[in-house]
């Protein structure tokens, strides 16, 4: 199953498959998977090292030279074979923003550097092809967890094996991971979050790293994961394209189309997506 978010009255809200404008979809795909893989094979190299830690700025944020090394192979990778197009890319000077037009790769070097500096495997690195502003193919790896996330316009795979959404549509019976980070000074929408969850569905989990968290719902482990914030891309394109592939649906606040400059991101296996909707606006009391 693919695009489950396009049926019904949506459809005629979305935009034409960008695969359908991208002949060389196969090979972006194979150099997403390719980047993504030397990217993490790098970071994996330096995990659980003694390797310095820095802060952002005056934020809690942390980065480390495995960040930003990782990041310079990644696009080194890409530019092998698409030396042309724009990069957006969470360190250093990469771009910030997904381009509307054109071709672009959204990456992230090490999603979950909390963890990774904590000793905790649940990180990764993820690639996604972009075409005119929509993911076209994406690949995640998560070296210490022995998983390969790809996406295409086929389907979605971990470790070479289909995957799809799970078939729970008891809210009794469903895990949700709140993702993305609260700063300090949101800390009750983080609590409403958690009370949004824990009195809805069977259990929470938090992983505290969303490009592990997407490819888990779309692998069936949780049933949906849910933000009131406006993600960064680089934590979030690629692995909404693996949901939206294995059969999931992605929408903002309002319950539409989620896109890359969307405001809160809400997905689920679609038979719980009204009550997964529901508590991601209870965050902001929306409803």
């Amino acid at each position: 199953m693919t695009d489950a978010d396009e049926s019904g009255a949506d459809a005629a809200a979305e935009v034409p498959a960008p695969a359908d404008r991208a002949p060389d979809v196969d090979e972006r795909a194979a150099a997403a998977a390719e980047a993504a893989r030397a990217g993490a094979a790098l970071a994996n190299e330096h995990f659980r090292s003694d390797i310095d830690v820095e802060t952002k700025g005056e934020t809690d944020d942390v980065v480390t030279e495995a960040d930003r090394a990782a990041q310079r192979v990644v696009i080194e990778t890409i530019r092998e074979t698409f030396p042309d197009d724009a990069v957006v890319g969470e360190e250093e000077d990469e771009r910030k923003t997904v381009p509307d037009a054109g071709a672009a790769w959204v990456i992230d070097p090490i999603d979950g550097t909390h963890n990774y500096v904590r000793d905790i495997p649940v990180w990764a690195t993820a690639v996604a092809a972009v075409v005119d502003g929509e993911p076209v193919a994406a690949a995640i790896v998560a070296p210490a967890l022995g998983d390969v996330y790809t996406a295409t316009p086929e389907g979605a795979f971990r470790n070479g094996d289909p995957i799809s959404v799970s078939d729970v549509s008891d809210p009794r019976r469903a895990v949700v991971d709140p993702t993305i980070w609260w700063e300090h000074d949101a800390r009750d929408e983080y609590a409403r979050a958690c009370e949004a969850i824990v009195s809805r569905f069977s259990d929470m989990r938090r992983l505290g790293a969303a490009q592990v968290v997407l490819p888990t719902v779309a692998a069936g482990g949780f049933e949906g994961t849910i933000t009131n914030l406006r993600a960064n891309p680089w934590d979030t394109v690629a692995g909404v394209f693996v949901i939206r592939q294995a059969g999931g649906r992605v929408t903002d606040l309002e319950g539409n189309r989620w896109r890359h400059d969307s405001t809160g991101l809400v997905a689920s296996n679609v038979d719980l997506h009204d009550e997964v909707l529901a508590a991601a606006r209870a965050i902001e009391e929306l409803d």
